[in-house]
């Protein structure tokens, strides 16, 4: 199939972009296009206007800043999976970005066309509700900052004002010596993942854990941060036995089904991905401390 015809836009910076959304009416922007050519393709959208940000100065950005890691909206996804940066400071990021789709969809989708889709079950989403990310975003009333855990404010629904787009997101680096993992479940390679779980674990010199952050995307509309079980794991010791009565609750979390799972297939999902991921950043931790 073919698009709908639309209007094309290319503007060259933010305050051009913005202007553009607070003057046209059923405008969308286009950043990496993984998500919005085929939605045209399709018919599922119908767009009067396409709004280009490709071309747009200052939104292509990987930076350290006050112990966050800042990354510009329009930064290929190529180009976090390559970043030394990204590697050393979100360990957690980087073997999440390699799971993304294929090569030729990272060297054209964006970290902010990632978070702004809001597909439950996109690796990137569940990264930044891990991390607590922080969104900048720009509208004609200027910039404000949405923590992470407010964007989702429904199915693939971003918290954005119609005249305003992201323009980057800061993502909180946990210390050097964390434990991480990220492990997903996909019919094939490169498929969206059925059920993914982003695990971060501090643990004290005797081995207990002192944090932790455990999120489960595919689930439901959004990602979702399992708290009971973040609280559970302080004061523990890892371990197989002890993960599995720990993890054992999140086979009662709701969940969705559709035609490429059961809402019971899911929940069991959830609980072994969790019980592997959550071993699987405290042997990262035992081997750094052996090493």
């Amino acid at each position: 199939m073919k698009p709908p015809q639309f209007s094309y836009h290319d503007p060259r910076s933010t305050a051009d972009a913005v202007g553009l959304l607070a003057t046209l009416d059923n405008a969308k922007l286009l950043a990496g296009g993984q998500s919005l050519m085929p939605m045209l393709n399709m018919r599922f959208v119908l767009p009067d206007h396409v709004i280009d940000l490709n071309r747009v100065d200052g939104l292509s950005y990987i930076r350290e800043n006050d112990g966050a890691l800042e990354i510009g909206a329009m930064t290929r996804q190529r180009d976090i999976e390559f970043s030394d940066l990204v590697r050393r400071r979100c360990p957690l990021m980087h073997e999440a970005i390699v799971q993304v789709g294929h090569r030729q969809t990272r060297n054209r989708g964006t970290l902010g066309g990632s978070l702004c889709h809001l597909d439950p079950a996109a690796e990137l989403v569940s990264v930044a509700a891990a991390l607590d990310a922080r969104l900048t975003v720009t509208g004609k009333n200027g910039e404000r900052s949405i923590d992470f855990s407010a964007f989702p404010v429904g199915y693939m629904t971003p918290a954005l004002e119609p005249d305003e787009l992201l323009i980057g997101a800061a993502f909180p680096c946990w210390p050097e010596r964390h434990g991480h993992a990220f492990v997903e479940f996909s019919r094939r390679h490169g498929d969206f993942a059925i059920v993914a779980v982003a695990a971060l674990i501090e643990e004290d010199g005797g081995g207990k854990v002192t944090r932790a952050a455990v999120t489960l995307g595919g689930m439901g509309p959004a990602p979702v941060r399992t708290s009971e079980l973040e609280r559970a794991l302080i004061g523990e010791k890892i371990g197989e036995k002890r993960l599995h009565e720990l993890c054992e609750p999140l086979r009662q979390l709701e969940a969705i089904g559709d035609i490429h799972a059961p809402a019971s297939y899911r929940q069991q999902l959830a609980t072994v991905l969790s019980r592997r991921a959550l071993l699987k950043a405290h042997e990262r931790i035992a081997a750094r401390a052996g090493s």
